[in-house]
């Protein structure tokens, strides 16, 4: 029995050195751009690259710790971009009790917004859980590895931006649009910090949750982490990547008009699902490829060979033939 069980830990130890590989990948630029067109080619999604039960856990958790620690390895250009960003937001941040207050403005004008915008924002929930479902569903009855694949790489992109923004919110700690402080009667895009939520008034009650879990928008943050994914690896079909962004963009805004949430709450939740998207998508790759060297290499390494070798003997060449085993 233990003959079966020795290969275990030479197996264990392969995975770790693969994700190794992975993490010390994740640090240099993406590769994804230089090779995208062979790396999302149908052929591409196989049994060498498939993504199984273990596998897919695996991934997840190497996608989480990536997303987290990516800040410590950030290269000079993401610290320009990442100001680019800050000022860009701090623009908004000027604009969100006035955009809010047109948003609310023309809810009264309009009744079509108001069912409209109601039905679309449900899609970066419940919704784009269904939806996702759907997509995963055909892949296994059609047997297509592809949209199997990246329906997938969409869930982790789905878990792992809940866990973000879920952390954000607890560190922002601002107010929503539609909450009115009991207090003073205003609504304000307040923020309170860590630790509000456990604060407790003169009757020991704590504060209710809309006055602190405004930022980021969560629906919007989630919508383009799924969007990314599969315009990343739909990228050869400009329909999918318009398809996929324009379906976000609008989910984002729908946060608006519905006043849950302020402009600046949706611009980085937009922002923050897209790099996390990119993320999981750009880790799978590094997997996949890895996988696919390590399984050329060692059929390579394991192929029998035959050769020819003449050989001049008595005077006159004689032909010979050499068959190597490994």
């Amino acid at each position: 029995m233990w003959l079966m069980l020795l290969p275990l830990p030479f197996t264990a130890q392969a995975q770790k050195e693969l994700f190794r590989k992975m993490d010390s990948l994740s640090r240099r630029p993406p590769e994804l751009k230089r090779d995208s067109r062979d790396s999302i080619r149908r052929e591409f999604y196989n049994q060498k690259t498939k993504i199984t039960f273990p596998i897919y856990w695996k991934l997840l958790a190497n996608d989480l710790k990536q997303q987290v620690t990516s800040p410590f390895y950030a290269k000079p250009r993401l610290w320009y971009r990442t100001a680019a960003v800050v000022a860009v937001t701090g623009g908004v941040l000027l604009l969100d009790v006035p955009i809010s207050k047109n948003a609310v403005d023309w809810r009264k004008k309009s009744t079509t917004l108001v069912s409209t915008s109601k039905y679309i924002t449900r899609f970066g929930g419940a919704y784009e859980v269904y939806t996702l479902a759907a997509l995963g569903t055909y892949g296994w009855l059609f047997k297509n590895e592809k949209i199997k694949t990246t329906t997938l790489l969409a869930t982790q992109a789905y878990i792992t931006s809940a866990v973000i923004f879920e952390a954000a919110k607890f560190l922002s700690g601002r107010q929503r649009p539609y909450y009115y402080d009991p207090e003073t009667n205003t609504n304000s895009p307040a923020w309170h910090g860590p630790f509000y939520q456990f604060k407790r008034d003169a009757n020991g009650n704590r504060p209710d949750s809309y006055s602190y879990t405004s930022f980021p928008s969560g629906h919007t943050t989630l919508a383009f982490a799924a969007a990314t994914v599969y315009a990343m690896e739909y990228s050869d079909r400009p329909v999918v990547k318009i398809g996929a962004y324009t379906a976000a963009s609008i989910i984002g805004l729908s946060r608006i008009t519905e006043n849950k949430h302020w402009a600046s709450d949706v611009l980085i939740g937009g922002i923050l699902g897209h790099l996390i998207g990119r993320q999981v998508v750009n880790n799978y790759h590094r997997y996949a490829k890895l996988k696919s060297q390590a399984a050329a290499s060692g059929k390579n390494k394991n192929r029998n060979t035959l050769s020819f070798a003449p050989q001049f003997q008595f005077g006159r060449w004689l032909p010979g033939v050499v068959y190597k085993f490994n």
